[in-house]
């Protein structure tokens, strides 16, 4: 009798290595994750709403209708945003050019080749979050400022005409000059050359238009970043300002030329 023995091959099994396609929305998730562990991005957005709110407090306190040059509740409740406007934008310049400063930006890139989601995205997670702190303390320093203010001709609510369009404007244009800040600092890729480049657009300029003709700085001042920011959060625009949304969409152009720059320098150099 002949034995047949028959013998079975267990089927192979072959666990393919999963592979993940880089989206916008997981490179997204990344760049949230990254503004999240950095303990230093919450102390300076609280640094920025402290100011905000400390700062419109003390201007209304201090307030004197005989002495006053600004004539509403809402120019004093927005006095910090001067302060406020450095502190976040030099927020956006460190969240860009410090991962070329420190090296990190080698590993970013090479997790995402083509470089541009990674500016979107900071530039996004910054924008968003900015603009609900700005508005959080453009709110919070209104109200604070209000029980100064009770009682006096240039009181007003939040109901009134345009308030609440200039304490949202205010947290539009922190957040504009968040993004403008992470596109000075992808640009040049050095945290000194984006911060000096940030404060000369929004400080220094107005005083070297001094050196122009008078004519001249008539017609240009109202068109710089900040003074064309600003006007999107006052109340009361005069001849020499801008229109509310003129002045964003002016802010709004000078955003965009520097993110386009720094696009093109992400796309076409080495990291």
């Amino acid at each position: 009798m002949t034995g047949v023995q028959i013998t079975s091959t267990p089927a192979a099994t072959t666990t393919a290595n999963p592979r993940y396609k880089v989206t916008f929305r997981r490179v997204l998730r990344s760049e949230w994750s990254k503004f999240l562990s950095l303990r230093s991005s919450w102390i300076t957005l609280a640094l920025a709403v402290l100011a905000t709110v400390v700062i419109g407090m003390v201007a209304a306190y201090r307030y004197d209708p005989v002495h006053a040059d600004q004539h509403d509740a809402v120019a004093l409740s927005l006095d910090g945003i001067t302060l406020a406007q450095l502190v976040v934008g030099v927020l956006g310049v460190l969240a860009t050019a410090g991962e070329y400063t420190t090296g990190m930006i080698r590993s970013t890139f090479a997790a995402v080749p083509r470089r541009l989601p990674v500016l979107w995205s900071k530039c996004l997670i910054y924008f968003g979050v900015v603009f609900v702190v700005g508005a959080a303390g453009a709110v919070a320093s209104f109200l604070a400022g209000a029980g100064f203010l009770s009682g006096k001709p240039i009181a007003l609510t939040l109901s009134d005409t345009g308030v609440l369009r200039c304490l949202f404007g205010a947290a539009l244009y922190l957040a504009l000059v968040a993004v403008l800040g992470a596109g000075l600092g992808m640009l040049v890729r050095s945290a000194a050359g984006g911060i000096c480049l940030l404060v000369g657009a929004l400080m220094l300029m107005p005083v070297f238009l001094d050196l122009l003709p008078s004519n001249w700085k008539t017609d240009v001042t109202p068109y710089l970043p900040a003074n064309a920011g600003q006007s999107g959060f006052t109340l009361h625009t005069d001849s020499t300002m801008l229109s509310p949304g003129t002045g964003l969409l002016v802010l709004l152009g000078w955003v965009t030329a520097v993110l386009v720059g720094a696009a093109y320098r992400v796309k076409h150099s080495d990291s």
